[in-house]
């Protein structure tokens, strides 16, 4: 009998490794659960960072992609503006100057709906990221040389001005 009881004391016994056994292998996949949990987690938020970085880049891009064009195209404009500014008295009322008004005004309104703006620079304060001071040395520009101009909000040509 004594042999029997040792039996079910050794059955008992490796039952109860059993149990912390299995306890022991909840508690560690529970533990791997949550690393997995917290990996997949990781992953979906570069992913979506990926994702928001990709979409403001190609945004960017397309904002800026006719960068170049526009710049080679305000030269034009300035130089069609300049013509108006220095036409003989004679001229101003003629169909030639009307026209080049005309296609100044057109110019004008097509770099507005490409989201060109002109620096806004006679009697502002200067402002070294949007100009470029070709003499002087006050605060306040008393003269433009050349305008500046903006696309979308970034300087793609510095404002050339005279300071007080």
């Amino acid at each position: 009998m004594s042999d029997e009881k040792e039996i079910k004391q050794d059955d008992v016994a490796v039952e109860e490794q059993k149990v912390e056994t299995v306890d022991e292998k909840i508690l560690r996949l529970e533990a791997e659960l949550k690393d997995a949990n917290d990996k997949y987690l990781r992953a979906l938020a570069e992913m979506q960072n990926f994702i928001k970085r990709q979409t403001k880049e190609k945004e960017d891009f397309m904002k800026y992609a006719n960068e170049e064009v526009i710049s080679e195209f305000l030269t034009v404009y300035d130089h069609l503006k300049l013509s108006l500014v220095h036409a003989d008295e004679k001229v101003k009322d003629s169909a030639w100057a009307k026209g080049v008004e005309y296609t100044v005004r057109q110019f004008h309104d097509l770099l507005i709906v490409n989201g060109v703006e002109e620096i806004k620079t006679v009697g502002e304060k200067f402002n070294p990221a949007e100009m470029e001071a070709i003499e002087g040395t006050g605060e306040k520009v008393a003269k433009e040389i050349m305008p500046g101009y903006k696309l979308n909000g970034k300087v793609i040509r510095a404002a050339r001005v005279v300071l007080e």
